[in-house]
């Protein structure tokens, strides 16, 4: 027989609490990286479709209704571009699904092209304890505005 030199009780609970706690914290990382991947699949769905909405809006104007376009290219005005933007934005209901919604809209100049910049904060759903308490995602889309 074998002598006992130390008492081992309470080895196999303590092993069992660690792990357990490190299965918490990897299903805490693993829900809160999904929220924010879908959080930014949704942003990128907004981008694309405000841009696209902002290139068509390119269209609209009274440069092809009236004077016509001979040779040239679209003309897309940042004004333009962005009101197309917001007024998407808001039909969507962007700004209820995704509160605190910041949008950047750029046109580089004599450009034909529109880029839609969306950031949002991500409230997670679990935290981690010593991480930061929120994030924030964001998505780019672009579309170009030409006759083809």
């Amino acid at each position: 027989m074998r002598a006992r030199g130390q008492d081992e009780s309470g080895q196999i609970s303590l092993l069992v609490i660690g792990f357990a706690f490190v299965l918490l914290m990897g299903v805490a990382a693993v829900v809160d990286a999904t929220a924010a991947y879908l959080q930014r699949s949704g942003l990128n769905t907004l981008a694309d479709g405000a841009a696209l909405t902002a290139a068509d809006r390119a269209g609209d104007g009274e440069q092809v209704y009236t004077d016509g376009l001979g040779g040239e290219r679209l003309r897309l005005t940042e004004a333009t571009a962005r009101g197309a933007v917001q007024a998407y934005l808001q039909q969507v209901g962007a700004y209820a699904e995704y509160p605190g919604l910041a949008v950047a809209v750029s046109v580089a100049p004599g450009s034909d092209e529109v880029t839609v910049e969306l950031r949002a904060p991500l409230d997670l759903p679990l935290s981690i304890p010593g991480s930061p308490g929120g994030a924030v995602v964001g998505a780019t889309g672009s579309a170009v505005a030409s006759i083809g």
